[in-house]
């Protein structure tokens, strides 16, 4: 059962990249709970919509709201509270390579306003046994898998509970097998209830984990009939 109101929406939102316009009129909402897919061809700008989502991209007309805050207001001394409230996974994986993966996700915290050093501790061992990760605390990015280091990535964007991850082709980077894996990490988080939106032009993960999807087509955005095969 989802909740009435939604955590993330948009309202005849115009999408812009500099002072091109990428998208029109776009407006759909995103519930609590929901598992969503964000499908459409390279440069239909998938990445635009979900950057002006985490306000990367400002939202010049018409309305937004991310998890309570509403984009078209938002200033920059804001973001960093609207990120704090989302999750958000990139295809590359932006780790830093010269400390450990505990050092990874401490880093966040601390940056995210975190001061006690036990609740870090245990909101780290958390968020690694969330994502399979339990005893990869102390190894270095390369020596841990290009499915583990997007692993840990995943359990940087839940550490502070997020109401919504928001994933920019996640397995874009990796083999079928470990594609399946990390989206079987998505599932069990979208199945504690966090809500999920997640780019990806990987078909057969729409057609093995069917969900709701919005494809991205000739500059709108549009819902695509329950029971597609892509």
């Amino acid at each position: 059962m989802f909740s009435s109101e939604p955590v993330l929406a948009l309202d005849k939102a115009d999408i812009f990249q500099d002072t091109r316009l990428v998208l029109g009129e776009v407006s759909f909402a995103v519930h609590k709970g929901e598992f969503v897919y964000l499908i459409g061809r390279t440069g239909s700008g998938k990445s635009s919509l979900l950057k002006t989502l985490y306000a990367d991209l400002r939202l010049q007309h018409g309305s937004g709201m991310v998890a309570g805050v509403p984009l078209q207001k938002i200033n920059a001394k804001d973001i960093p509270f609207l990120r704090r409230k989302i999750g958000i996974v990139f295809q590359d994986f932006q780790l830093f390579f010269d400390r450990n993966v505990e050092e990874n996700l401490r880093f966040v915290l601390k940056a995210t306003g975190w001061t006690d050093k036990k609740k870090m501790a245990d909101r780290i061992s958390e968020v690694l046994m969330q994502v399979g990760l339990g005893t990869a605390q102390k190894k270095m990015p390369h020596q841990i898998s290009g499915g583990e280091q997007q692993r840990v990535v995943v359990a940087r964007a839940m550490l502070n509970e997020p109401q919504i991850l928001i994933a920019d082709e996640p397995t874009g980077n990796l083999d079928p097998a470990v594609s399946d894996q990390i989206m079987q990490v998505f599932r069990s988080i979208n199945n504690a209830g966090t809500a999920v939106l997640m780019a990806t032009h990987n078909y057969d993960l729409l057609n093995r984990y069917p969900a709701r999807t919005l494809r991205v087509a000739d500059g709108t955005v549009d819902e695509v009939r329950p029971g597609t095969v892509f």
